[in-house]
């Protein structure tokens, strides 16, 4: 299977589509709880599926629909999923205030890292030695793997909350969004590592939409920002990394010429009906998926802004996709 695509939300069912087709080619039950997150193992054999305080593992090519493996732990709904890149450890973000990592092969918590308030979402930096969480008290967290703590704190606007993050796949930016019913807000940093030790630079913030952003997410060619809303959108932003930093310089120094903030508005993606929830990524960076309370999954070709397949099954709102198009083991 070269492409998997599967997506899932309130209907207690995950769907895996036929890409190109548009046809659904299997649908697993998830009678326990509502699907808040999907991940695909890098070697796309598993699919872990984040509900309500549990996270379950399926056999991506097994025509058993049982998961093969549950994790146990969380005492709220799970928001945030992610693996290590050869699957032997994940990684989730809960609101019972926890960040958990987890062995794949026992189901066992190896970590617990406090937020103290709900945590939204968790990723995995590409050097795999540290995790990114952000909260809904405002704060977001990078944590140490090695030293087992956290090593930076960030409070990008003080009483908001930060409903995503997302990493660039070379390690170079870290991006969060702030989000409100009146103010969506992407902020910018870049990360410079030097002899093991994280600096993060504040580049840039700009207002992406004029109400709650659900998700954030660094193309893997790192020259695209999506954003999905509350607004019915997802929002493609092109990657200025320089302007944004040459803007940044100038704000600094007290320049009053008005510089474009490096991250420029591409496309708007405005064919949902209701709140856009996530969104995927293709591996060459030129496809979308979203997610849409709509009960839509939809495939963007982002070159000609149109909308390539509309995946129908869901009878209730599709929250979240997951996508592993590779051609090969990453």
């Amino acid at each position: 299977m070269s492409v998997i695509l599967c997506t899932a939300g309130y209907d207690h069912t995950i769907r895996f589509w036929e890409a190109l087709s548009g046809i659904c080619s299997k649908t697993i039950p998830h009678p326990d709880s509502q699907v808040n997150r999907l991940c695909i193992t890098p070697d796309k054999r598993f699919l872990a599926a984040a509900g309500r305080q549990t996270v379950k593992l399926y056999d991506i090519k097994s025509p058993n629909t049982a998961a093969v493996l549950t994790f146990e732990g969380h005492t709220g709904n799970v928001t945030g999923l992610a693996f290590h890149c050869e699957g032997k450890w994940m990684v989730t973000s809960s609101e019972d205030g926890t960040v958990k990592i987890w062995d794949t092969r026992t189901g066992s918590i190896q970590r617990n890292y406090s937020h103290g308030v709900p945590v939204n979402d968790v990723v995995i930096h590409p050097n795999q030695g540290e995790l990114i969480s952000c909260d809904r008290g405002g704060n977001v967290r990078i944590w140490d793997l090695g030293e087992n703590k956290c090593s930076h704190q960030l409070v990008p606007k003080e009483d908001n909350p930060v409903a995503s993050v997302t990493v660039a796949t070379d390690g170079s930016l870290l991006c969060a969004a702030v989000s409100s019913s009146t103010y969506g807000s992407v902020f910018v940093w870049r990360l410079v590592t030097v002899r093991d030790v994280t600096t993060l630079i504040p580049v840039t913030e700009y207002r992406a939409h004029g109400t709650y952003i659900t998700r954030v997410l660094l193309s893997p060619d790192v020259r695209h920002l999506a954003t999905c809303s509350a607004d019915h959108t997802a929002r493609i932003w092109r990657v200025d990394l320089e302007r944004a930093e040459a803007t940044a310089a100038a704000i600094a120094e007290g320049k009053t010429t008005p510089m474009e903030p490096g991250f420029e508005l591409e496309q708007e993606l405005d064919g949902h009906q209701r709140w856009v929830w996530d969104c995927a990524f293709s591996a060459d960076s030129a496809y979308l998926v979203t997610a849409c309370s709509d009960h839509y999954a939809r495939l963007w070709e982002l070159q000609s802004k149109s909308i390539i397949r509309q995946y129908n099954g869901h009878h209730r709102g599709a929250v979240c996709v997951a996508l592993n198009d590779y051609s090969e083991v990453r």
